[in-house]
């Protein structure tokens, strides 16, 4: 598909970014975690907020969870940013297809 030495077009650049935004997003999505982790001033403990359901509900999260926590709900937007980077990709590809 790529020659080497030769020019690539936008379409295989864009397929080629394409690919590498799939296997970064595959290899995020077993450990990701949707929510806030935060210490709230007046409680003792640490907290995860979330939507279940459509509902924003709090859960404790144990001390010893909470750096793991941290690096899921980071995980999380990283993933977030890579599937906006790859819709954009899939975007652009669907114009050059069209023409």
């Amino acid at each position: 598909m790529f020659r080497k030495g030769a020019p690539m077009s936008r379409w295989d650049i864009l397929k080629k970014r394409q690919a590498r935004l799939r296997e970064d997003i595959t290899s995020m999505l077993d450990s990701f975690l949707i929510g806030t982790v935060a210490k709230s001033p007046s409680m003792t403990g640490y907290s995860l907020t979330t939507k279940v359901e459509g509902k924003t509900v709090t859960l404790y999260a144990r001390k010893d969870i909470v750096p793991k926590a941290l690096e899921m709900g980071n995980r999380y937007k990283r993933l977030w940013t890579l599937i906006q980077a790859l819709s954009k990709v899939n975007w652009e590809i669907l114009n050059l297809e069209s023409r």
